[in-house]
């Protein structure tokens, strides 16, 4: 059984979707530190003026009691007091209307800045779930970390969580093979894969072009074909 396990991330590019296809089940890693500079609340599009960051407002630690290094994931809020989900709408629909694409999407944008979700990792990881069948996806399973006790920390904690669900195959990104532990991976039973991110170039309304954005600028520009510059 395969098993991938991320951090959930705001409308993640086309290779946090290329690990979800690889994927029996995918796990949100949300019961870990939030980054504040992360990918948490936070991505890149394509707009005629160049690439911009959409990011979505946090509530501070202050107001939760904790500190920032303290602050899990699921327990950030979003910060409500300014209309940041009718300006991503917006930037969006101004940077996309004459892509090939837009009129099929519109609706599921619409419907996922209308929502006025609390929870950071609530709305992030539905958004991820909805792009994710909108990619062809149908065959992954999704899981919070959260929700399945594990307590140890670093490698022994991702091999607990591994073997709470029965996994025999990890997924990882690349960078992490500087500082996983494959010996105990191997001593778990759980083979390691690591991740190779060579995609092809597609056209993009805003050259140049730029492969580290959104991949909603992907289903923009190829539709129902997206998957095919991924997998």
């Amino acid at each position: 059984m395969r098993c991938v396990i991320l951090q959930p991330s705001y409308i993640p590019w086309r290779g946090y979707f290329h690990q979800i296809q690889k994927a029996d089940l995918f796990i949100f890693y949300d019961d870990v530190q939030f980054d504040r500079r992360g990918w948490r609340n936070r991505n890149r599009v394509k707009t005629s003026s160049g690439v911009q960051w959409l990011t979505v407002p946090v509530n501070s630690s202050a107001s939760s009691g904790v500190q920032w290094n303290e602050l899990q994931i699921r327990d950030v809020t979003i910060n409500w007091d300014t209309p940041w989900n009718r300006k991503h709408l917006e930037t969006l629909a101004r940077s996309y209307w004459r892509s090939p694409h837009y009129k099929r999407y519109e609706t599921m944008l619409e419907r996922f800045y209308s929502q006025q979700t609390e929870k950071l990792a609530d709305l992030t990881i539905g958004m991820t779930i909805e792009l994710a069948r909108e990619l062809g996806i149908e065959g992954t399973q999704f899981l919070r970390s959260s929700t399945l006790g594990a307590e140890r920390s670093k490698t022994d904690r991702l091999i607990d969580l591994l073997s709470k669900v029965g996994a025999t195959h990890y997924i990882s990104g690349p960078s992490a093979c500087d500082y996983l532990d494959e010996a105990a991976f191997a001593s778990a039973g759980i083979a390691l894969e690591f991740m190779s991110y060579r995609y092809p170039e597609y056209e993009q309304l805003h050259p140049p072009y730029d492969p580290q954005v959104s991949v909603l600028d992907l289903l923009m520009m190829k539709g129902p074909d997206a998957g095919r510059y991924i997998w």
